[in-house]
């Protein structure tokens, strides 16, 4: 039974590889001229990963918002894998904070956990496809990698750092149109 079990995990996965992988193809497809009000964006994700937070006492916050012109759908992926990364490597009764400004025609958004951050040595490969680093992630190691193709897309830039007194820090900058 154990076995089968295994067998059936590592099938998931494969499939769920395979899935993403062929998004990724197809990414360059997607139109991005919609209008996106990233407020209420930020408010669903949050409504879509509550229990998931719920589950490890984590508070999640947000500030400020801005609208923007991109892939609605696709901009959703990139904030819904950033804030469920977040809560998945935090520190349980900790928090996952989404802030959102604006400056000189750019829209930054800063996705801020309080986990344990990243090892400086990973750092420079963790967007990297299929890398999964030393922590004992069970994801397939893409998730990163779609986000910076996504943030890519929309003439953006993605920079991941450790932040001050602990935890990670995603920050992207996007043009607003």
């Amino acid at each position: 039974a154990a076995f089968l079990r295994l067998l059936q995990e590592q099938t998931e996965r494969m499939a769920q590889m395979t899935k993403i992988l062929l998004e990724m193809s197809e990414l360059r497809t997607v139109p991005c001229d919609d209008r996106v009000e990233l407020a209420p964006m930020i408010e669903e994700i949050f409504t879509d990963l509550a229990p998931l937070a719920e589950s490890k006492c984590i508070a999640l916050e947000a500030d400020g918002g801005a609208v923007l012109t991109g892939s609605d759908p696709l901009l959703y992926r990139l904030l819904f894998n950033l804030t469920e990364n977040a809560i998945r490597y935090g520190r349980p009764d900790g928090a996952v904070r989404i802030a959102v400004s604006e400056a000189n025609g750019n829209v930054q958004i800063r996705v801020r956990d309080h986990g344990p951050g990243i090892p400086e040595e990973e750092l420079p490969f963790v967007k990297q496809k299929f890398y999964k680093g030393s922590s004992k992630a069970r994801g397939s190691g893409i998730g990163l990698a779609v986000c910076d193709e996504i943030v890519r897309l929309h003439g953006g830039t993605f920079d991941i750092a450790n932040a001050e007194g602990g935890g990670a820090v995603v920050t992207i900058s996007l043009p607003m149109s």
